[in-house]
């Protein structure tokens, strides 16, 4: 049984802004078009517009972006806003090779909204210009240092690299965002590390991290999270000094992509109470995994993994010369308090799982020692093999993709979802307004 304890006390406080988005569309609205934007118009740099109605609405107000086209070539920087929100109501499309990390920077904020007032809102990066070519472009957004803020109801498609960054954040939501691009590495959709962060209602096509956790990390909830082609929700990879706690992962549907993958490799520091209950999975390549030996070595001899909790999963394993359940702690810093309950996982490729845990303890039988009562605890390496295939049913998804999207052309920008699991609505209804404010 999940322990409600811990569900009700994962997020630390209040997530979100303060203000609402009528009060500050009711204080000052910016409209883009008043400061030279221009729908439509290729020729006219969206970006300077773009900057000059964030900076006269950015203390209590709202910038509004229309329904229509908007076509930029220069980064922008949103920095200090307070009380303040974004409405994109329509597409900004990268229109030149921009200089900078990051087509949108949020920064040093409090109390600040981005949203699609009519849901139909939309980031278009052309990355397919880039990534055809075996290059890499600029990021498509980050929020930085930054604090009860909400990030909901558009899309993020087709990134010359990542999608959205969440740096050093707190009491932010993210939610009802659908991410689409190719399947190539080095375009993470969600990084995020901070404090107090509620990420649900997610859906991401791409070719490397679906919402995955970073160092130094704590009370986040990441639920009703669809990986749809993807390389899943990992933690890590993890180097020196890590601080990660009370992540709770919730409800997470994967196609061809990996539901819990924690990777490190030497570091120190700790990663301790985290959950993944409620997990569904197909041709994922690497299932359940710790692994401390990815990668190239950060230094440092182990970080000290405890109090983890996986429960009711359901899925298949592409491929089975690979654990569908693999444990792999460092030797010098066993992990400890592992629970396995209602696990029940098999192959796409042949008719035998395996189960290797590498100095792991804790209970559900697979492969796991139980810890001793001397609390002594020993290395060991055990495989175990499984012959009989479970009996389940669990449900697909309806929008599975079956095969990886081209990156020779532009894609078409999808609509944001209504479903992101099996059988659950999402927490917040789409908005369905195309005025300022929804007013």
């Amino acid at each position: 049984m999940v322990s409600l304890v811990f569900i009700k006390t994962q997020l630390s406080g209040h997530v979100g802004p303060l203000t609402s988005i009528s009060a500050k569309a009711s204080h000052k609205v910016c409209n883009v078009e008043d400061y030279g934007a221009k729908n439509g118009s290729p020729s006219v740099d969206f970006g300077p517009p773009f900057a000059d109605a964030w900076a006269d609405c950015k203390d209590g107000g709202l910038v509004w972006i229309p329904s229509g086209e908007w076509f930029m070539q220069t980064a922008v920087s949103l920095d200090h806003g307070s009380a303040t929100a974004v409405q994109l109501d329509g597409t900004i499309y990268r229109y030149a090779a921009i200089t900078g990390d990051e087509m949108i920077l949020i920064e040093n904020g409090n109390d600040v909204e981005f949203f699609s007032g009519n849901s139909q809102g939309a980031v278009q990066g052309y990355g397919y210009q880039y990534l055809s070519q075996g290059e890499y472009g600029i990021r498509l957004m980050r929020i930085q240092n930054t604090e009860n803020f909400s990030v909901h109801g558009f899309a993020l498609v087709d990134s010359p690299s990542y999608y959205l960054t969440l740096d050093t954040c707190t009491n932010g939501e993210v939610y009802n965002l659908i991410m689409r691009g190719v399947t190539i590495g080095e375009t993470d959709a969600i990084d995020v590390w901070g404090s107090n962060m509620y990420i649900h209602d997610i859906e991401v096509t791409n070719g490397d991290e679906c919402v995955t956790t970073k160092s130094p990390a704590e009370n986040f909830l990441i639920e009703d999270v669809y990986c749809n082609i993807s390389g899943g929700c990992s933690i890590g990879s993890l180097g020196l000094d890590t601080d990660i706690s009370n992540v709770y992962y919730h409800q997470i549907y994967c196609n061809q992509a990996d539901p819990a993958f924690l990777k490190t490799n030497g570091g120190s520091g700790t990663v301790k109470n985290m959950m993944w209950n409620e997990v569904i999975f197909y041709g994922a390549a690497y299932p359940l995994s710790i692994d401390s030996s990815w990668g190239t070595s950060d230094g440092g001899n182990g970080i000290q993994m405890t109090n983890f909790t996986y429960k009711s999963w359901h899925g298949t394993e592409v491929e089975n010369s690979r654990s569908v359940i693999r444990l792999n702690c460092p030797p010098g810093y066993p992990c400890s308090e592992l629970s396995l309950s209602d696990i029940y996982v098999w192959t796409e490729s042949g008719d035998y799982v395996t189960y290797t845990c590498e100095n792991s303890f804790g209970s559900g039988g697979f492969c796991l020692e139980k810890e001793p009562s001397s609390g002594d605890l020993t290395t060991y390496t055990s495989i175990a093999t499984n012959t009989v295939a479970p009996s389940y049913m669990s449900l697909k998804m309806a929008a599975d993709h079956t095969t990886p999207f081209p990156s020779t052309t532009s894609f078409t920008i999808p609509s944001v979802p209504t479903s992101f699991y099996p059988g659950a609505t999402p927490a917040s209804a789409l908005l369905n307004c195309d005025t300022a404010g929804c007013l």
